[in-house]
């Protein structure tokens, strides 16, 4: 890819948690940006038009993914695209393959074709740890790198379909861009926290931090965490497309922390919320590294900034006292 120029990018999700973030930042360093969006006058969508230079550089486009047409007019005239969008799943998924991997794997392909058949120079796409770490042969203290992937048919077995669906949809993500001569680049981070832009939905990664404020569980098992600020992955889905260098997989992670630390900095910090009461030894998971991300050039923030910050914007949003 040649040195970036400035123009006009896609980004589709930009609703929610981290599309929000990476809508944000993307303005704040001049980019022009386009939004599919299902129902663009929708109240959901009204923070984004608050943004700071959103006036001027922020248009939402009518269109749904898995309507190619309606794509393609929303990536036409695009330099770059930034693939956010995937469906998370709820509690149980009665027909996974209908509600679930279909919608990612189709959506992200007509994302893919509608950027062939707009020249774009670059599509970043948001992937997650979770195509990486689900597969029986790691053992305990292996570190991942960007060669692992989850195994699709352990996934069924174990009806991670969450896992199921990043993993189908990255992997044939990467086949068609290879068919297709389109510069693909991924980011995988693993539980996204910090301070939410949104109003008016609580993604699936802040409701792990707010159950732990408000829940009162009895016991929780110790396990540990991959954490990393939401404000960090967008900060690493723009280096990875305005750097020429990067190519292929990158893992975005910064924290490896046991819950039971979380819980303790929280209480330090916010002491009458209603925390867990106890907790039990969990046993070790594989670790993760971001050294290929990290010799791109990206930093994250200390831990306490990303809870401190979290917090205040639940507290902003009234979702915890």
């Amino acid at each position: 890819m040649a040195v970036v120029h400035k123009g006009k990018v896609c980004v589709t999700g930009a609703g929610g948690f981290l599309g929000s973030w990476v809508v944000d930042l993307l303005l704040s360093r001049d980019y022009f940006v386009q939004r599919p969006c299902l129902s663009p006058d929708n109240e959901k969508y009204a923070h984004l038009k608050k943004l700071e230079k959103a006036g001027d550089k922020l248009k939402l486009f009518k269109a749904d993914l898995l309507d190619y047409g309606s794509l393609q007019s929303a990536i036409a005239g695009c330099s770059g695209v930034f693939h956010v969008a995937c469906p998370v799943p709820p509690a149980s998924v009665p027909n996974p393959e209908v509600e679930l991997i279909a919608p990612a794997v189709d959506g992200t392909l007509n994302v893919l074709k509608a950027c062939v058949e707009a020249n774009v120079k670059r599509v970043v796409y948001v992937s997650s740890v979770a195509a990486l770490f689900m597969n029986p042969v790691w053992s305990k203290n292996q570190v991942l790198d960007e060669t692992c992937w989850s195994d699709q048919e352990y996934c069924k077995k174990t009806e991670n379909w969450y896992c199921l669906a990043k993993t189908r949809a990255e992997s044939e993500a990467f086949e068609f861009a290879k068919r297709a001569g389109l510069d693909l680049v991924s980011v995988c981070p693993s539980l996204v926290l910090g301070p939410i832009l949104q109003q008016h939905t609580v993604n699936a990664s802040s409701l792990v931090l707010l159950k732990l404020l408000k829940e009162g569980f009895e016991s929780r098992d110790n396990q540990e965490r991959h954490l990393v600020d939401v404000r960090d992955v967008a900060q690493a889905l723009l280096l990875v497309y305005e750097k020429a260098e990067a190519e292929g997989r990158y893992i975005c992670t910064a924290h490896t922390v046991k819950e039971q630390i979380v819980v303790e900095k929280l209480k330090s910090l916010y002491p009458h919320y209603n925390y867990p009461k106890r907790y039990i030894e969990a046993e070790e998971r594989v670790k993760m590294s971001s050294e290929k991300l990290q010799k791109l050039g990206w930093t994250y923030k200390a831990l306490e900034e990303t809870l401190v910050d979290s917090v205040e914007s639940y507290r902003k949003a009234k979702l915890v006292d």
